[in-house]
C-alpha cells in the first residue's frame, strides 16, 4: 500500500503540469466560489422570464377572435392593445408601437389559428417570445375548457403548470449536479490520458522495473484520481454553502460522486491499457463517458435527480438504492481495470 501511495502522490503532482486540467479546476472553483452571482446570469439564459424584472411587453391583438384572446394576454407583465384590423395591427408592429403581435382568427369549423410576430434577434426578443409562449399556452387551456363539452374522445392532457422558483430549480437541478460530476469526468480523463501517454512513449516500462506489479501501478494512479473527485466536490459544496446554497445531505452526495469517479476512472484505465494510444483512448473515453451519463439518465432515478433530491432533503425510496447501484458498478469497473492490467504482466 505504501508503494501505491507513492505512485498516487506522483500522479497528483503531475497534474500541476497539465494546464488544461488546472484550467478546468480553476473554472469550477470560480463557479462554486461566486455561484450566487453567476446563477443570476445563468438563470437568465436558462429561463429569460426569471430575469425580466419590471419590463412589460406590449402585445398587439387583431382578428375576429381578438375579443377572446385579449383578456388572456393582459396581466401584470403584458399589455393587450386591440386593433380593429390586421393591416392596422401590422402597421403598428412595423412602426414598433408594440413589442409583439398576435393575429387570432376563428374559422367556421371552430378551430382557431393564431399567428405570432416578434422583433428580430435581441435579448428583448427572447423576453417577448417567452411571454408569447405563455399567452398561447394559457389560451390553449382556455379553449380546451370551453370546448370540452364538444369532445368525442379524451385529448392528450397538458402538463401541469409549474409554480416553482426558477432560481432554485436551476441551482439544484443543473448547477449542483454539474459541479459534483465534472470532477469525476476529469479524474477519468486524467487516468486515461496519463496511462495511454506513458504506454505510447514507453515510459510505463520504467515503472514496471519497480517492485510493483502492473495492477498495483494502476491501483496507485487510479486511487489518487478517485480520491481527488470527492475532495473537489467537498470544496465546491463548502463554497456553495458560503454563498447561501444549502445542501442537506452532503455525505451521500460525496459517496455518489466517488462511485461515479471510480466508474469513469476504472473504465478510462481499462481503455488506456487496452488501446495504448493517447488520441484513440481520449476519443473512446469521451464518447463512453457521454454514454454512461446518457444511460444513467434513463434509470428510474438518474444520478442528477438523486443529487438534487439529496441536496433539498427530499429523498425517495430509489435514492439510496441508486447510490448503492453506482457503488457496485464502481467496484466492477475497478475490478475490470485490474483484470486488464493483470493481463499485461
Amino acid at each position: 500500500m505504501r508503494d501505491r501511495l507513492v505512485v498516487g502522490r506522483r500522479e497528483l503532482a503531475s497534474i500541476r503540469s497539465e494546464k488544461t486540467i488546472v484550467l478546468a479546476l480553476v473554472i469550477q472553483l470560480f463557479i462554486a466560489a461566486f455561484s450566487s452571482f453567476l446563477v443570476v446570469g445563468l438563470v437568465s439564459l436558462y429561463s429569460p422570464s426569471a430575469s425580466q424584472g419590471d419590463y412589460v411587453v406590449d402585445v398587439g391583438v387583431a382578428g375576429n377572435a381578438s375579443d377572446d384572446l385579449a383578456p388572456v394576454v393582459a396581466n401584470d407583465r403584458r399589455n393587450a392593445v386591440v386593433y380593429p384590423s390586421e393591416s392596422t395591427a401590422l402597421a403598428a408592429f412595423t412602426n414598433a408601437d408594440v413589442d409583439a403581435l398576435l393575429l387570432a382568427n376563428q374559422y367556421p369549423d371552430g378551430h382557431v389559428e393564431v399567428s405570432a410576430y416578434a422583433p428580430e434577434g435581441s435579448f428583448r426578443t427572447t423576453l417577448v417570445v417567452v411571454q408569447l409562449k405563455d399567452v398561447l399556452s394559457d389560451y390553449e387551456r382556455q379553449l380546451r375548457d370551453e370546448l370540452s363539452g364538444q369532445l368525442t374522445r379524451e385529448p392528450i392532457r397538458l402538463p401541469p403548470e409549474s409554480s416553482g422558483s426558477t432560481y432554485y430549480g436551476f441551482t439544484y437541478t443543473i448547477l449542483l449536479p454539474l459541479l459534483m460530476f465534472l470532477p469525476a469526468f476529469i479524474s477519468g480523463s486524467v487516468v486515461a490520458d496519463t496511462l495511454s501517454e506513458e504506454l505510447e512513449r514507453g515510459t510505463f516500462e520504467l515503472l514496471r522495473v519497480t517492485p510493483l506489479s502492473v495492477p498495483e501501478i494502476v491501483d496507485g494512479k487510479s486511487l489518487a484520481m478517485i480520491a481527488l473527485a470527492p475532495a473537489q466536490a467537498a470544496l465546491w459544496l463548502a463554497f456553495l454553502g458560503l454563498n447561501g446554497i444549502r445542501v442537506d445531505h452532503p455525505l451521500p452526495i460525496l459517496v455518489l460522486t466517488t462511485a461515479l469517479a471510480a466508474v469513469l476512472v476504472g473504465g478510462g484505465a481499462a481503455l488506456a491499457l487496452r488501446l495504448g494510444e493517447r488520441r484513440e483512448t481520449q476519443l473512446v473515453y469521451s464518447f463512453g463517458a457521454i454514454g454512461v451519463f446518457a444511460l444513467a439518465s434513463l434509470l428510474p432515478e438518474s444520478p442528477q435527480n438523486a443529487v438534487a433530491k439529496l441536496a433539498v432533503g427530499s429523498t425517495t425510496d430509489l435514492t439510496y438504492p441508486t447510490i448503492a447501484g453506482f457503488v457496485l458498478a464502481a467496484i466492477a469497473c475497478f475490478a475490470l481495470a485490474r483484470h486488464v492490467a493483470g493481463g499485461m504482466e
